[in-house]
């Protein structure tokens, strides 16, 4: 994991791990105000985009649901929560841990008001108040990689396996236990930075993996179903080079999984 990544639309990037990251020491203050403290033109292309998928879910058809590499991302919770009896969350880093945590038990800070705002306009069948969702999530301090195989009917992803490394073959290990996480046959649902050079958040240099659609495609084919894998312009209010974003949404195999080793 020492050799270069391959040349992506920005050029070469250094092929930086995952592990060579503290991410328990993640900037989540500085993450928030960058990303969440208004409601982006950007989020509110994706989520207007994700939600028909979410919507076409029953409401409470799904035993539960996981969203891996949460952050101090909520809004794919609030996408789910209609769809979802039991719905869990898993985060590497100590600090966007404890953001959640202090989100479930305060409540969520105001600048995610336009976010469930949209989303309950979007499906009417979402709980009527943002806490509800809160006080039923489930948080779980782990790494992506070690994630139970088959246990739930859906499982989201959104902005993790690209924005964590530098490294493909690491890419490709994420996004394939992010498939494999899913119950046989259960939704997934991603979105990636697309074309994203390693970034800088809190005067820290993070890696990330610039991907783009075709090499998505590659990866995330052999082991789904129902792929549709479709690109949204590039936001230039935002604060990170980027091409766009990817939005994915699939079915896990009926039968076994297959996971890189």
């Amino acid at each position: 994991m020492t050799a270069p990544a391959p040349d992506g639309p920005h050029g070469a990037t250094p092929s930086r791990p995952n592990g060579d990251v503290a991410w328990d020491d993640f900037d989540t203050a500085g993450y928030v105000a960058d990303n969440y403290a208004t409601l982006h033109d950007l989020d509110r292309r994706i989520i207007t985009d994700l939600s028909p998928y979410y919507g076409s879910l029953p409401p409470g058809s799904l035993r539960s649901s996981l969203d891996i590499g949460t952050g101090p991302n909520i809004y794919p919770l609030m996408l789910v929560s209609a769809a979802s009896r039991r719905l869990e969350a898993l985060e590497r880093s100590a600090s966007n841990v404890a953001y959640l945590r202090r989100t479930c038990r305060e409540g969520a800070d105001p600048g995610w008001t336009p976010f469930w705002q949209l989303c309950r306009r979007l499906d009417t069948a979402l709980p009527a108040h943002l806490d509800e969702v809160l006080r039923g999530l489930s948080i779980h301090h782990g790494d992506a990689l070690e994630v139970p195989l088959g246990q739930h009917g859906l499982v989201s992803m959104f902005f993790v396996a690209e924005s964590v490394t530098g490294d493909r073959d690491e890419f490709e290990r994420l996004s394939h236990r992010f498939a494999a996480a899913a119950a046989p046959g259960g939704h997934l649902v991603a979105a990636y930075m697309a074309g994203m050079p390693q970034y800088e958040l809190g005067g820290e240099t993070l890696p990330s993996f610039p991907l783009d659609r075709q090499t998505l495609e590659t990866v995330m084919r052999p082991v789904t179903r129902q792929l549709r894998i479709w690109q949204l312009p590039a936001d230039r209010t935002l604060p990170y080079e980027h091409d766009g974003v990817l939005l994915l949404t699939a079915r896990a195999p009926d039968g076994p999984h297959r996971v890189l080793p």
